[in-house]
């Protein structure tokens, strides 16, 4: 995302933050069910369709593929039509989409296009088009292995892939590719990551612990894509985050997706002492939903471990914000796939920790956070990156004096709502402004 350049002063918070949040559908199931409808052959209708540019962006995508989409404000609907071909296919700032449809599209018919933003443009996309290769799949990319990428479909064949990183979107791009291959696709992965793909599929690991799909996949386990999307749990994160540090606070965020593979960061705050409360209540779209509680509680270190990192990626910033408060040591390990974010999350984490006045050092892919000192606000960039915003407006609730993150609109890659819904649990210490 290009932000629009809007800034947001925040002042610390009066009294404690009481409320119930319902929160748009979760990015990373959304963008999967809208993905898929790619096989579908009747109309798929998703209500809570994640609200962030992510999720607009996998839709703009199928709009560019042939498919026709709907949108009212109670549903999302997609109907099916011819794949088209010849195409540019703008994934903006979603890595999601763009490596998800490397898969989806590395064995049909046709050539197309793929580009991102100038953030997207700097990650890395050859841990995807590298396996996918191994099947043969023909998919070119521009120097540094970066988009834009020329994607030539192609016969694939299956064969076996041991993933050297634990990504959910490097694994779920080789099993949609698996789907339109000959014979059958295998993957394993190092470390559990986050498992919607499996889960939409009907799949199941084998003894080995890999994942295995063929061309007989869909037929033997049709997918039923309609339903109501659950919440976010990795924007839930952020109000977890903000009521653990404001004294006095209590939010409950009902209907919020709750798949174990995604709970590391509660599992995380539990175990240094944080009271939060998981009920699931049943399953929606093949994911467990439920209620979450969050009240404030005077917390131990936190010691994020490397077999942590792939389920709560995505929370670290806010954990790390969290830690500030904590008396004495909290480490979090092997952040090296902070790295290759939208920024370098791991880097910018500790320079605005520095800035805020925290004691923090960075060793190797290591993160250390010496916690307890007062807050100091002060000026933060954003660096278009969604997390970040966000992250760092809530160090802004317990800093001293006001916390300003310039290009803070880019959090509306995620969660668009979040600085009105910050601002209205703190009955106003949240000024958006442009300088």
């Amino acid at each position: 995302m290009v932000s629009s350049g809007l800034s947001t002063r925040i002042r610390a918070a009066r009294e404690p933050l009481r409320g119930s949040l319902a929160l748009s559908g979760d990015k990373s199931v959304s963008i999967r069910r809208a993905l898929f409808a790619l096989f579908s052959h009747r109309d798929v209708r998703l209500q809570n369709y994640g609200t962030g540019e992510d999720c607009q962006t996998a839709l703009l995508c199928l709009e560019a593929l042939g498919q026709t989409v709907e949108r009212t404000a109670d549903e999302i609907v997609i109907r099916s039509g011819p794949l088209r071909s010849g195409v540019t296919l703008d994934c903006r700032n979603s890595g999601t989409t763009a490596r998800l449809l490397m898969g989806l599209l590395a064995g049909r018919d046709g050539t197309w296009i793929m580009r991102g933003d100038e953030s997207l443009s700097r990650r890395p996309m050859a841990r995807v088009t590298e396996p996918l290769a191994k099947m043969g799949a023909r998919i070119d990319l521009a120097d540094g292995n970066k988009l834009p990428a020329r994607i030539m479909g192609s016969a694939l064949s299956g064969c076996d892939h041991d993933l050297r990183i634990a990504s959910a979107q490097v694994k779920s791009a080789v099993l949609l590719a698996g789907l339109h291959a000959d014979g059958v696709t295998r993957v394993r992965e190092p470390l559990p990551s986050r498992d919607h793909t499996e889960r939409l599929l009907g799949l199941r690991q084998s003894p080995e612990r890999f994942w295995m799909v063929d061309s007989t996949t869909l037929e033997t386990l049709p997918i039923d894509l309609d339903g109501v999307i659950p919440g976010d749990i990795s924007s839930a994160a952020f109000w977890a985050v903000a009521a653990l540090l404001v004294p006095g606070s209590e939010i409950v965020i009902p209907r919020v997706l709750l798949n174990p593979l995604r709970a590391a960061w509660f599992d995380a705050l539990r175990t240094a002492g944080a009271d939060i409360q998981a009920h699931v209540e049943g399953v929606v779209c093949n994911e467990p939903v439920g209620t979450l509680r969050i009240r404030h509680s005077e917390l131990r270190p936190l010691h994020v471990r490397a077999a942590d990192v792939p389920g709560l990626i995505d929370e670290i910033p806010a954990l790390t914000v969290l830690a500030t408060t904590i008396p004495n040591t909290s480490r979090f390990e092997e952040l090296r796939e902070l790295r290759v974010k939208e920024s370098d999350r791991l880097q910018v984490v500790a320079d605005h920790l520095l800035a805020l006045g925290v004691c923090v050092a960075v060793e190797g892919d290591d993160l250390v956070v010496n916690g307890g000192a007062e807050l100091r606000g002060t000026d933060l960039n954003s660096y278009d990156d969604h997390r970040i915003a966000m992250a760092f407006a809530l160090a802004g609730l317990v800093a001293s004096g006001e916390t300003t993150i310039h290009d803070a609109d880019c959090a509306a890659v995620s969660y668009p709502e979040f600085f009105a819904e910050l601002n209205k649990l703190t009955h106003d210490s949240v000024v958006m402004y442009n300088p």
